[in-house]
């Protein structure tokens, strides 16, 4: 079952660039793992330190997969000094 994730990052505002340049790096390691169908980063123009990160996997194990990469391992101990806010939201896509 294919699994696509949503998940919104509010950046500290000293720190916008720094996010964008994380998740940029996070996105394209992720595009080249197996199993994943797109990794894409959108930044709202209208509130800029609102980044979306769009997510889709072929299915748990590909998820499980990326969790186990050294580029997630490097994300996950270093996006938390500029991030103010973060959330997820799973999605159905139709």
């Amino acid at each position: 079952m294919t699994i696509t994730k949503q998940v919104t990052f509010i950046a500290k505002e000293n720190d916008i660039e720094k996010m964008k340049e994380l998740l940029t790096a996070m996105a394209e390691a992720s595009k080249s793992e197996d199993g994943c169908l797109f990794y894409h980063i959108c930044q709202l123009k209208e509130e800029p330190k609102k980044f979306i990160v769009l997510e889709s996997w072929r299915d748990e194990a590909a998820l499980d997969g990326h969790k186990l990469s050294a580029h997630y391992a490097y994300y996950k101990s270093n996006f938390e000094p500029y991030c103010e806010q973060k959330f997820s939201d799973g999605l159905e896509v139709l």
